[in-house]
């Protein structure tokens, strides 16, 4: 229980300093976007879906969850973030969910969020807290190095398949690792949901 206080304890100062932090997000973004040559194709590309749309209500960009992954486990913690009001956006790899989000009115990009570009389109530089919720070790390092390169107060959770990759996640410092395929969904949405909370006051 101790050990669960000081997470939040440590999650809620991290939040509340991410708008601290935001004035000098610019020479890192402009940095990735020159190492990467994804970012870059990203620019020219034409794909409605590797976007957000210009319509996107900007509040819900500033402090939301960048939720990687809609299958079963992200679908369920989505559902429960909607439930109680607090803002997030979809990195999914599957076009037909990220249509199928879009026309619910949920913010949501289409790629491969180990790809700079996908999460830069996900505002993960004004975000409170980046949620993987599948991938291997690979593509999870991938992402957290991208997510706190634009944003070093972020807060991240992951999820693995087993045990061995949680001991590596968990040795790289990558972040909170979850495991355990039953109530994994409820363990992350518990989780998520107290630090938002706790984040907006």
């Amino acid at each position: 229980m101790q050990g669960q206080s000081l997470i939040l304890a440590g999650a809620l100062i991290s939040i509340a300093l991410n708008s601290l932090l935001f004035a000098g997000l610019a020479p890192a973004q402009a940095w990735i976007l020159r190492r990467s040559p994804w970012a870059r194709r990203m620019e020219q590309r034409d794909d409605p879906l590797a976007e957000l749309p210009a319509s996107t209500d900007q509040a819900g960009l500033q402090g939301q969850v960048v939720l990687v992954g809609y299958g079963r486990v992200g679908a369920l913690v989505a559902a429960d973030l909607q439930a109680q009001g607090l803002p997030f956006v979809v990195a999914e790899q599957q076009r037909e969910l990220v249509e199928d989000l879009r026309v619910r009115g949920v913010a949501a990009v289409c790629g491969d969020a180990a790809d700079p570009a996908v999460l830069i389109q996900a505002h993960v530089a004004r975000a409170a807290l980046l949620l993987v919720t599948g991938g291997d070790s690979l593509q999870s390092r991938r992402m957290v190095e991208t997510a706190r390169a634009l944003n070093p107060s972020i807060r991240v959770m992951l999820r693995a398949a087993n045990d061995g990759e949680a001991r590596l996640l968990r040795e790289a410092g990558l972040g909170e690792v979850y495991v355990a395929e039953q109530s994994l969904a409820e363990q992350l949405s518990a989780a998520v949901l107290v630090k938002m909370r706790h984040g907006a006051h």
